[in-house]
C-alpha cells in the first residue's frame, strides 16, 4: 500500500536570515584633527645697573672756599641778609616781563639773508635777447615755469618766444637746459600755474591770446586757448590768473589787457577751445567818482589794465591797476552794463569798479593782496614806491621808497604777515619787514645791473625759503632765504592787526 518513491529535493530560503542582513548598517565616527604646537620664550637681554652715593667730601661744594684759619669774609653774612628781599624783589619782577617775548635765539649763528643756489638760462633765448617777463610755481613746489618775450620796444607780435619749466628736485638739474620748452609764436607777456594740477599753466600773449598748456603731452601741449575770437582780447595780455568756479574742483581762467577788458573763461576740452564766462569792461565815465580827478584830463575811452589780484578772502573782489595810474577795486557780481560798443559779443560786458583809492603818477605794475589780513593789499609801479593801502580807504596807509626807477612787481612772503618782497627796474630786488623799526630793506639781492633789471618775481608757497626772480638778461635766478625772512616772530601777527585797525580808525 506504501510505496517509496525518490523526489528532487526542495529547499527554502530563510526569510530570518535575509531580514537580519538588511537591516545591518555600517557607521564610523571620528574627532576632529588635532593641531599641536611647540613655542618657546626667553628673555632678549639682561642689564645690570647700580647705583651709589658720591664720596661724602664731595656731596657739597662749597662756593666760597674757606680761609686757612677757618673763618667766613667779614660782613658776608650781615650783606646776604640785607639783600635778600631785593634780590627776591627783583627776581620776581621778572619773571613777569615780557620785555624778551620777541627774543629769538639763533642757534645756528650768522648767516646771509639770501643766497643764489640756482641760476637757470635757456641759451637760445638769450641768443635772441628776450627777457623773462613772468615766473611761476607749481602747486608742489618743485617746478618753475617762466615766460619769455619782451619789457622794451620791438616786434613783439612777430618774433617767437617760448615757455620753459625746470624741476628743481630732479636728479642732475642742468641750468642750461630746460626740462621742457614750449615753444610760441609770438611773445608770452603772463604765466600762471594751475592752484591743483601741476601739469597745467596758463598764458597770456601778446596779440591777445589766452593759453593752458599741459605740460604732461610733449608732442602737443596747448590743451585749449582763446584764438582770435570777437569775445577774446586784441591787446597785450599782462595777467592771468586761477579763478575757482562754483562747481567743486573746477577752475577759470581771468584775464586782463592793455584793452580796458577783464574776461573769465572756461576750457571746452572736446573743442580745444576757451569759452567766456563773464567779461567786464573798464572805461572812465563808469569809475566811481572821487576827488581825484587827474585821470580825467587823459580822454582815454578805456582804462588800460597792467595788473590784476584777486582777493584770497572774498571770492567776489578782485583789484586792478591801470597804464594812467588808476587803483580800482572791482566786484565780479556787478551787473551794471559797460558803456562800450558790445555789439558781435557773445557775453555782455559790465562795469565792474566799485572804488577807487588814490590813483598814481605812472602805470601801476603789480598788486598783491595780504595773505594774512583780508582787508590789506600791497601795489607799486613806475613812481618807485610801495604803497600798502586797506580796502577801507582811497588814502595808502604807508608809502616806502623801493627804487628812483620802476617797480615791476611786488609780492607779499607766504610765511611772514609783515614781510614782502619788490623787484625793480635798476636790477636790485628789495626785501622789507615791516616789524622793525627802521624802513629800510631787511636784506637786498644787489646782483645785476641797469641792463639786468628785475622784471618778476614769486615766492615758492611750499618750500618758503625759495624765491624765484626774473630778469632782462633771460636768467631766472632761485635765490634761498635766511631763517630770518621766513620764521614768524610771536607777535607779528598782531602788529599786522594794529596796523590794519589804524587805518580803519
Amino acid at each position: 500500500m506504501f510505496t517509496d518513491e525518490a523526489l528532487e529535493p526542495a529547499s527554502i530560503r530563510s526569510a530570518w536570515r535575509t531580514s537580519q542582513q538588511s537591516a545591518l548598517e555600517s557607521i564610523g565616527c571620528q574627532t576632529r584633527a588635532v593641531h599641536s604646537a611647540e613655542a618657546e620664550v626667553q628673555t632678549l637681554s639682561t642689564t645690570i645697573s647700580g647705583t651709589q652715593t658720591e664720596p661724602r667730601h664731595k656731596a657739597h661744594e662749597q662756593l666760597l672756599q674757606p680761609s686757612a684759619d677757618g673763618l667766613e669774609p667779614p660782613g658776608l653774612t650781615a650783606f646776604l641778609q640785607r639783600v635778600e628781599d631785593m634780590v627776591i624783589r627783583e627776581l620776581d619782577r621778572n619773571g613777569r616781563s615780557h620785555a624778551f617775548d620777541e627774543f629769538q635765539v639763533n642757534w645756528e649763528g650768522p648767516s646771509q639773508p639770501v643766497s643764489c643756489l640756482h641760476c637757470l638760462q635757456h641759451p637760445s633765448a638769450q641768443e635772441r635777447g628776450l627777457h623773462v617777463t613772468s615766473v611761476s610755481w607749481s602747486c608742489t613746489g618743485s617746478v618753475i615755469a617762466c615766460a619769455y618775450g619782451r619789457t622794451d620796444d620791438g616786434d613783439w607780435i612777430a618774433e617767437p618766444s617760448c615757455v620753459c619749466t625746470w624741476n628743481l628736485d630732479r636728479r642732475g638739474l642742468n641750468p642750461k637746459q630746460a626740462d621742457l620748452v614750449i615753444d610760441v609764436a609770438t611773445a608770452v607777456t603772463a604765466v600762471c600755474c594751475h592752484p591743483q594740477q601741476p601739469a597745467l599753466i596758463a598764458g597770456g600773449l601778446y596779440n591777445g591770446e589766452v593759453v593752458v598748456w599741459d605740460t604732461s603731452q610733449t608732442q602737443d601741449p596747448v590743451l585749449v586757448q582763446t584764438g582770435m575770437s570777437a569775445d577774446g582780447h586784441r591787446e597785450p595780455v599782462y595777467q592771468v590768473a586761477w579763478v575757482p568756479l562754483q562747481k567743486t574742483g573746477e577752475f577759470g581762467v581771468l584775464s586782463a589787457c592793455s584793452g580796458g577788458r577783464v574776461l573769465l573763461w572756461t576750457g571746452d576740452l572736446k573743442a580745444g577751445r576757451f569759452v567766456p564766462m563773464a567779461a567786464y569792461a573798464l572805461v572812465p565815465q563808469q569809475v566811481p567818482h572821487s576827488s581825484y580827478v587827474g585821470f580825467k584830463a587823459r580822454g582815454s575811452s578805456t582804462v588800460g589794465v597792467t595788473s590784476l589780484a584777486l582777493s584770497p578772502w572774498d571770492p567776489d573782489t578782485f583789484l586792478v591797476g591801470s597804464e594812467g595810474g588808476l587803483l580800482l577795486r572791482c566786484s565780479f557780481s556787478s551787473q551794471t552794463p559797460a558803456a562800450v560798443h558790445s555789439e558781435g559779443h557773445n557775453v555782455t560786458l559790465r562795469a565792474p569798479a566799485v572804488f577807487m583809492f588814490r590813483p598814481r603818477s605812472g602805470p601801476v605794475h603789480s598788486i598783491h593782496f595780504s595773505p594774512f589780513h583780508r582787508n590789506l593789499f600791497v601795489s607799486a609801479g613806475t613812481d618807485g614806491l610801495a604803497h600798502l593801502h586797506s580796502l577801507l580807504q582811497a588814502d595808502p596807509l604807508l608809502s616806502l621808497r623801493v627804487s628812483d626807477s620802476s617797480v615791476f612787481e611786488v609780492r607779499w612772503s607766504p610765511t611772514r604777515p609783515l614781510v614782502f618782497a619788490a623787484a625793480t627796474g635798476q636790477g636790485e630786488v628789495h626785501i622789507f619787514d615791516l616789524g622793525r623799526r627802521s624802513l629800510r630793506p631787511a636784506a637786498t639781492i644787489e646782483q645785476g645791473g641797469a641792463d639786468q633789471a628785475a622784471t618778476c618775481l614769486a615766492f615758492n608757497s611750499q618750500n618758503s625759503h625759495l624765491l624765484a626772480l626774473g630778469r632782462t638778461n633771460g636768467t631766472v635766478c632761485i635765490w634761498q632765504l635766511s631763517h630770518d625772512l621766513t620764521e614768524q616772530s610771536p607777535r607779528e601777527f598782531r602788529q599786522l592787526e594794529q596796523m590794519a585797525n589804524q587805518v580803519a580808525a
